[in-house]
């Protein structure tokens, strides 16, 4: 087996969010998507190393997750590790999950937290290139690992 880049990392415990009462659904008034749900489809993304959530690990929050208007999202990533090798197949597995679960008109911004990564610029490229996240998927071997990771724990 591979040595893993990070062998003990840090696990914290997942707090329940509760939406606030005054955020009820009206079934009459057409739904936009709030950070909240946003962070609820990507909570559970599985870390490739290690049998915990990417919340649990806190590679993703809440916090980290912002609505730059009502179809434009950033999600902010902190690796555990500042040479993490792992934060590009991350990226591509919170990106995979919100291609696959948000309406086509949601863009999607994923970057690396300032400061959590030695290649923090370059990651970010690679996260937002939409030709080598297509070129990436294509990759049956890297689709199966993105699949797995996107498999919930039980």
């Amino acid at each position: 087996m591979a040595e893993l880049i990070n062998p003990n990392p840090d696990i914290f415990e997942v707090s329940e969010i509760v939406r606030e009462s005054g955020d009820v659904d009206d079934e009459d008034t057409p739904e936009g998507i709030d950070k909240l749900e946003v962070f609820e489809l990507i909570r559970g993304v599985r870390d490739p190393e290690h049998p915990n959530t990417l919340e649990q690990l806190k590679v993703l929050s809440l916090e980290g997750v912002e609505m730059r208007d009502e179809d434009n999202i950033l999600v902010w990533i902190t690796p555990t590790v500042t040479h993490c090798s792992q934060a590009t197949l991350i990226g591509l597995c919170v990106r995979v999950k919100l291609l696959r679960t948000l309406p086509n008109r949601f863009k999607v911004d994923l970057k690396i937290s300032p400061g959590t990564h030695d290649q923090e610029v370059a990651v970010n490229k690679q996260l937002n290139d939409k030709e080598r996240v297509a070129a990436a998927l294509e990759n049956s071997k890297l689709l199966e690992v993105v699949n797995s990771c996107l498999v919930p724990l039980i």
